[in-house]
C-alpha cells in the first residue's frame, strides 16, 4: 500500500513537473512568437527595394495555418487520413450551418491580418505593441455583450488604465517627438503616414475582440474538436484571402506574379503568422488565458528593446509611463482569473491527494 501510494505520488509529481515544463515552455515560445512578428514585419515592410504584397502573405498564412489544422487532426485520428478526411467532410458539408457561421470570423480575421500589415508598415514596432493591447478592452466589451460574461471592478479600472496608458503613448508619438524608427527620407524605405498606422491599428483591435468573442461563442454553443474548427476557419479563411487579393492586388499580382517581393525574411513572416493562430490555441489548451497575459507583457518590453537596437527607437518618458501603465493594465485585468486558476490547481491537487491516499485517514503527527 504504502509501495502503491508512493508510486501515486511520483506519478502526481511527474505529472506536476510536465505541466509546469509545458506552460514555461508555452510562455516562452509565445513571448518569441508576438515580439518576433511584429519586428519582422516591421523590417520586411520598411526595408527599401521590392516589397511584397501583405495580400498575398495573408494568403499564405490561411493556407499553412488550415494545413497544420488538418495534420493536427490526422494526429488526432492516430494517423488516419480517411478518417480525418471523413470528419472534414462530415463538418463542412454535413455541417454547413457551421461552416457558414465559421466564415463570419474568417472573414474578420483576414481583414484583421491585412490591417496588422498597414499598422506595422506605418507606427514603430514598439508603438504597434502597445497600442494593440487595446484589444483586450474591445475583448472585454464583446465579452460582455455577447457572452454575458461579468467582470469585477479591478477588470474594469484596468481597462480605464489601459485606455489611459495608450492615450498617453499616442499623445507622445502624435506629436512626433517619439516618431523615431520611421524613415526620414524616401531613400531610406518607404513612406510612412503615422495617422494611417493608427486608424489601422485601431479597426485591427476592434476586429480582434469581436472575432475572438464570436469564435469562444460558436466554440461553447457548438462544440467540436479546436482543431477541426482551426482546419475550417483556414480552409475558409483562403478562399476570402484569395477573394481580398483579388479585389486589392489582382491587377498587380497578375502583372508582377504572386510571389513578387518574396525573400528568405518575408517566408519567415509568413510561417510565423500562420504558427501564432495554432500557438494561441495550444496554450489555452495546455496552460491558461492568465500565462497570455504575462507573454504579452514580456512581448512588449522585448519588442521596445529590440526597436531600440535594430530601428534606432529613442522612447521618451510619455511612452514609458504610458507602457508602464499598459503593463500594470495587463497585470490587473489577468488577477481575479488568476486568483480562480489558483483555486482550481488547489482543488485539483487535493483530488489527487485523496485519490492517492485512497480511504486510508490521513496521519495527524504528519508535519508540514
Amino acid at each position: 500500500m504504502a509501495a502503491a501510494a508512493a508510486a501515486a505520488g511520483d506519478g502526481g509529481g511527474e505529472a506536476g513537473t510536465t505541466a509546469a515544463w509545458l506552460r514555461g515552455t508555452s510562455l516562452a515560445v509565445l513571448v518569441l512568437q508576438n515580439a518576433s512578428l511584429v519586428l519582422s514585419i516591421r523590417y520586411v515592410r520598411t526595408r527599401p527595394g521590392q516589397r511584397f504584397r501583405p495580400s498575398t502573405a495573408v494568403v499564405l498564412a490561411e493556407l499553412l495555418k488550415g494545413s497544420a489544422g488538418f495534420l493536427l487532426l490526422v494526429l488526432q485520428h492516430r494517423g488516419s487520413v480517411r478518417q480525418a478526411l471523413g470528419t472534414l467532410q462530415g463538418a463542412l458539408w454535413g455541417q454547413a450551418g457551421d461552416t457558414l457561421r465559421l466564415a463570419v470570423p474568417s472573414l474578420i480575421y483576414t481583414l484583421q491580418n491585412n490591417l496588422q500589415y498597414v499598422a506595422i508598415s506605418n507606427l514603430p514596432a514598439a508603438t504597434f505593441q502597445v497600442t494593440y493591447q487595446l484589444k483586450i478592452l474591445t475583448t472585454a466589451v464583446f465579452s460582455v455583450l455577447l457572452l454575458g460574461t461579468p467582470l469585477s471592478r479591478t477588470q474594469w479600472l484596468s481597462l480605464a488604465l489601459l485606455s489611459m496608458g495608450v492615450a498617453l503613448v499616442q499623445a507622445e508619438q502624435g506629436d512626433g517627438t517619439g516618431a523615431a524608427g520611421t524613415p526620414s527620407s524616401p531613400l531610406e524605405g518607404p513612406p510612412q503616414s503615422y495617422a494611417v498606422g493608427l486608424a489601422a491599428v485601431a479597426a485591427s483591435c476592434l476586429s480582434s475582440g469581436f472575432a475572438g468573442v464570436y469564435f469562444e461563442r460558436l466554440l461553447k454553443s457548438r462544440g467540436g474538436s479546436i482543431w477541426l474548427r482551426n482546419v475550417q476557419l483556414g480552409a475558409v479563411g483562403t478562399v476570402l484571402a484569395l477573394a481580398a487579393m483579388a479585389a486589392t492586388d489582382g491587377a498587380a499580382v497578375a502583372r508582377d506574379g504572386f510571389f513578387y517581393g518574396y525573400t528568405g525574411a518575408v517566408w519567415a513572416v509568413v510561417l510565423n503568422q500562420a504558427a501564432g493562430g495554432l500557438l494561441v490555441a495550444v496554450v489555452v489548451r495546455y496552460a491558461d488565458n492568465i500565462l497570455k497575459g504575462f507573454a504579452t507583457a514580456l512581448s512588449i518590453l522585448a519588442s521596445t528593446a529590440a526597436s531600440v537596437h535594430l530601428f534606432g527607437f529613442r522612447p521618451r518618458a510619455p511612452f514609458l509611463a504610458g507602457t508602464a501603465m499598459v503593463l500594470a493594465a495587463v497585470y490587473l485585468y489577468g488577477r481575479p482569473q488568476y486568483r480562480q486558476w489558483q483555486r482550481q490547481q488547489q482543488d485539483e491537487a487535493q483530488q489527487q491527494e485523496s485519490g492517492s491516499s485512497g480511504k486510508s485517514p490521513p496521519s495527524k503527527d504528519k508535519g508540514s
